[in-house]
């Protein structure tokens, strides 16, 4: 299993927004993302995290390039943002 962590600045004010585009694209991430298996959305009081579940490391790559991350997500979310998103990936050892 790999994941795929998205943070995000976003202002509280802004947090219903933005878990609404985390809703809208759920549904098309999981059913035509090659390898995604899983994208769960974490609320803390300093940020947001995007958790996304997937088999390999290069679909957790591939996603970031594909148009539903690059023109969809990032086109909804970037008017929301106090930062630039801090994109990590981890391997389950």
């Amino acid at each position: 299993m790999v994941y795929l962590q998205i943070t995000l600045k976003v202002a509280e004010a802004k947090r219903a927004t933005a878990a609404g585009v985390y809703q809208k694209y759920k549904g098309p991430f999981l059913d035509s993302i090659a390898g995604a298996q899983s994208k769960e959305l974490l609320v803390r009081a300093e940020d947001v995290q995007v958790m996304h579940g997937f088999d390999t490391q290069a679909h957790a790559q591939a996603y970031l390039q594909s148009k539903l991350f690059t023109a969809d997500v990032v086109g909804g979310l970037s008017p929301l943002l106090d930062a630039a998103p801090e994109v990590r990936i981890y391997q389950v050892a």
